[in-house]
């Protein structure tokens, strides 16, 4: 499998929130990752305004090498197109709060790496983004996936899949 990403420069990892995709690959790879939502925060869960959310994370759509994880939707459609790889997590609900349940008790109130000044937490907004998600947001991305070439899609429904794929790339990798 590591053959068929040796080419591979710019990863798009789309789907339900909570995972650590991002970091495996750019340790695997030797690419940078980017999680969105460092983006879209600053220290303490403060939001930036979306006009300049987009517009940095257009620029990092840009440059020549990334992977970059998050949905953001309005920016989608522009970074699916600039990948080599997309990679969607279309993980069912009952996954999805698994994940980021897990992550949570075993992360809870430490600083966050990828989001510098955040700390792990969980709220009533969150909790509700993460119930709703499939029926809110998975359509977008759907649709944006369905307009992208189909060979350089990878579609996971469960984490087992993807940790099979990864354990794959990192057998190669050694």
């Amino acid at each position: 499998m590591k053959e068929k990403l040796k080419d591979v420069k710019r990863i798009s990892i789309v789907g339900g929130p909570g995972t650590t995709l991002a970091q495996q690959l750019s340790g695997i790879l030797k690419i940078p990752a980017t999680h969105l939502d460092s983006v879209n925060f600053k220290p303490n869960w403060e939001k930036i305004p979306t006009e300049e959310r987009d517009y940095i994370i257009l620029e990092k759509a840009k440059e020549e090498y990334w992977i970059i994880d998050g949905n953001y939707v309005g920016t989608l459609p522009k970074r699916l197109e600039r990948a080599d790889l997309v990679i969607w997590l279309d993980y069912s609900t009952t996954s999805i709060i698994k994940g980021v349940l897990e992550r949570t008790i075993r992360n809870f109130n430490k600083e966050k790496k990828e989001l510098p000044g955040c700390k792990e937490r969980i709220d009533w907004h969150f909790l509700k983004y993460m119930i709703t998600f499939r029926q809110k947001k998975r359509k977008q991305i759907k649709e944006n996936i369905n307009k992208t070439d189909k060979e350089k899609v990878i579609i996971f429904h469960k984490r087992k899949e993807l940790n099979r794929w990864l354990a794959d790339i990192e057998n190669k990798a050694d």
